[in-house]
């Protein structure tokens, strides 16, 4: 672990000394009570909506209603559309959990946190507890002596309070008419404000929660705009609530901005919002113009030229790409355009996606921090499944749908109108994906795909996750990321998840790719490069090989090369080839889903009995010996065996680990839906089974591929030569 000067030197060479100062003086900012003087402790009382408007006549809610009615800026529907879309929800509602569910459970007492777990909490909520632990923050001090950890997990406690709700209250109203649904939101939004006075407790402590609440109320307010339980009074006093919010979020900003990520877009897409929708307000203008200004600015600096994004993670992808979604349709819709360049960067962010999915199921890899955040939910589709995002940044972009219908098309409806449902479907290959900049690529075949992490850091790393593996087979994803369980929680659940152990790939000496000094924070940041990528004429083999040099600042530095060559009939073998000049234990990693099983641990064999057919996995080391095989599920002591394929909800899994102490070495693994068999010496590994025979001929030099030269002969003959 680096020691504290170190960290700052690796602070300043990785994040830069102008980042380095403005943290270290919001630190102290923070610690003298400049914020809470910045932002001080008020009540709603003090902040009366009249404060904040141009035209005070407006102040009264009888008039101010009649203006959001008449004036206000268009949203993405209107009250008169209703008739029309109702005809377009039974088809989606077939299957999947259905918003009025959601909503009759919300009367109840019954929240889904995370867009999967339920707990009983009552109605109205108690707005700072978290129902799992019983762990409550403060709600009558300032935010800013609230630390993010000394109440367990905030975000569970944040969860209600994004109003993601909203959005099923919405979709519930406009199917059926009912005006419990509007009752219900306007009901939370009182309670809310009523226990969650202006810089009072966690709910006011973070920026981008604020926005995400700002938008879902929008939603709400138009989605309920003549609804019987939409009274002048409520519209009134939840515009002085926007407006506070406003401020708050324009007030700590540069906070937000500061680091690099989502967190700037989404508060940038906040004060957007209310300055776009609100032109009432005083500050409207101004928070417009800095809201569009940094969306442009952020989509150029995090939005990579291959369609990665900053946070080396799908979920804030998704996120990221909400975000957008929302301001440039809103942007059209109010003659306010964003930038031609912004929007073909949000294009190339979408396909970045769409190469990345698995075609049957809508999932892609789960690779980087996963929070849980679902920030637009306006269809049935469960949370893993990246269809309606992808489907909608298309339409925004092209005007044309990726995928048939299905109620992935619902986000459409609510987004662009009842016409792009009926817009052309473009149907496009996908093939196989090489982001230098971000650090992915994936190698197809015709039933699944390999993925793998390789590559540098532009910003700051997510998981110590490097040439991490996932494979995909039929809609199934075999070996996976487990993904995040919960990043504050007792051990041994405190985001363990990120650490080197838990991914497919291989640790050294039980030590991470990167130690990790913060909560969110790696150091130093490793380099990955990519070694080699090419297919065979034929087509039938393709081979990608790289590096990363994580385990360098050992005493006897380590190498670790990844080969990942592609067989015929959906096989596949990996090579991890380990190499230094001192003695170190190596683990090699793999995750599995918890198929019905067979394992044989002597042999290093796992047959996985899935819903599409047996899957066969084998693993050892090259030379045949000195290894040690353990299969484990579900262990009751560590995360060993776990995945969290939501947040804050883990299950079983199965964990293969094949470890050995040694200088140099290489592990190999196969997979694949054929039981191969594997012979191997320093020189070759020979694959056989019932239809073909590869004969795969290795390189003994670290400086070249891995591999030289593959042929296959039998029922199928190929040949990949590797120079």
């Amino acid at each position: 672990m680096p020691g504290r000067v170190q960290q700052l030197h690796m602070l300043w060479q990785h994040l830069g000394p102008e980042w380095l100062a403005y943290r270290v003086g919001y630190a102290a900012r923070k610690r003298i009570g400049a914020l809470q003087r910045k932002m001080p402790l008020t009540t709603w009382e003090e902040q009366p909506l009249s404060d904040f408007l141009s035209d005070m006549t407006l102040a009264d809610p009888t008039r101010y209603l009649d203006y959001r009615r008449a004036q206000a800026p268009s949203f993405f529907f209107a009250p008169s559309n209703r008739a029309q879309y109702r005809e377009l929800f039974a088809t989606w509602d077939a299957e999947g959990v259905t918003p009025v569910e959601l909503s009759e459970n919300l009367a109840a007492g019954r929240f889904r946190y995370f867009e999967q777990t339920q707990a009983q909490v009552g109605f109205p909520p108690d707005w700072h507890t978290n129902p799992f632990t019983g762990q409550r923050a403060p709600s009558d001090i300032h935010w800013s002596e609230i630390d993010d950890f000394d109440n367990g997990d905030i975000k569970v406690i944040w969860e209600p309070s994004r109003f993601g709700f909203t959005y099923s209250l919405v979709r519930s109203y406009w199917r059926t008419g009912r005006e419990e649904f509007a009752e219900t939101f306007w009901r939370l939004v009182e309670d809310w404000r009523g226990n969650n006075k202006p810089q009072h407790g966690p709910n006011w402590k973070c920026g981008q929660e604020i926005s995400f609440r700002v938008m879902a109320w929008c939603f709400g307010l138009y989605g309920f705009l003549d609804a019987e339980a939409t009274t002048p009074q409520r519209v009134a006093s939840l515009a002085q609530t926007i407006a506070v919010s406003g401020a708050r979020i324009e007030a700590n900003l540069d906070y937000a901005l500061s680091q690099h990520n989502n967190h700037g877009i989404s508060e940038s897409t906040g004060l957007w919002t209310i300055g776009t929708l609100f032109p009432e307000l005083r500050a409207a203008e101004g928070w417009r113009e800095t809201g569009r200004q940094q969306l442009e600015e952020l989509g150029r600096k995090l939005i990579y030229d291959d369609g990665a994004f900053s946070q080396h993670s799908v979920n804030y992808h998704r996120l990221m790409l909400h975000d957008y979604l929302w301001v440039l349709r809103l942007g059209d819709l109010v003659n306010q355009p964003f930038t031609t360049e912004l929007k073909q960067r949000v294009s190339r962010a979408g396909e970045f996606l769409y190469q990345l999915q698995d075609a049957a199921s809508g999932q892609v890899p789960n690779y980087g921090q996963n929070d849980g955040a679902l920030i637009l939910p306006l269809s049935n589709c469960d949370y893993r499944d990246f269809r309606p995002v992808i489907q909608a940044v298309r339409y925004l972009c092209f005007e044309s749908r990726c995928y048939e219908s299905g109620p992935w098309n619902e986000d459409l409806l609510w987004l662009f109108g009842p016409d792009s449902a009926k817009s052309s479907v473009v149907l496009e290959r996908r093939s196989d994906v090489q982001a230098e900049i971000g650090g992915v690529y994936t190698l197809r075949t015709e039933d699944g795909f390999a993925f793998v992490r390789c590559g540098s850091f532009r910003h700051r790393p997510s998981q110590a996750d490097m040439l991490h593996v996932d494979l995909w087979w039929r809609g199934q994803n075999i070996a996976l990321d487990a993904g995040t369980y919960s990043y504050n929680a007792p051990e041994p659940w405190n985001n363990p998840l990120a650490h080197t152990a838990y991914h497919n790939t291989v640790t050294v000496d039980d030590l991470d790719q990167m130690d990790r000094v913060g909560k969110f924070l790696w150091l130093p940041w490793l380099q990955g490069n990519t070694r080699c990528s090419i297919t065979s004429r034929g087509g039938r083999l393709a081979y990608w090989e790289g590096e990363h040099d994580g385990y360098s600042r050992l005493k006897f530095p380590v190498l670790h090369q990844r080969g990942i060559l592609r067989l015929p009939d959906e096989s596949w073998l990996i090579l991890d080839r380990l190499m230094s000049a001192g003695d170190h234990h190596y683990k090699l990693n793999w995750l599995f889903q918890d198929f019905p099983s067979e394992c044989n641990e002597l042999e290093g064999r796992l047959t996985l009995q899935t819903a599409a057919g047996p899957y066969h996995v084998a693993a050892g080391l090259l030379k045949g010996t000195g290894g040690a095989c353990t299969i484990l599920r579900a262990d009751e002591g560590s995360p060993r065996g776990w995945r969290a394929p939501y947040y804050y909800y883990r299950e079983p899994a199965l964990s293969m680990v094949v470890s050995a102490n040694a200088q140099t070495l290489t592990f190999w693994s196969m997979f694949g839906p054929l039981q191969c068999r594997a012979q191997t010496d320093d020189t070759s590994v020979a694959v056989t089974n019932d239809r073909w025979k590869a004969l795969v001929q290795l390189s003994t030099a670290g400086e070249q591929p891995q591999i030289n030269l593959v042929t296959v002969s039998g029922a199928l003959s190929d040949t990949l030569e590797i120079s």
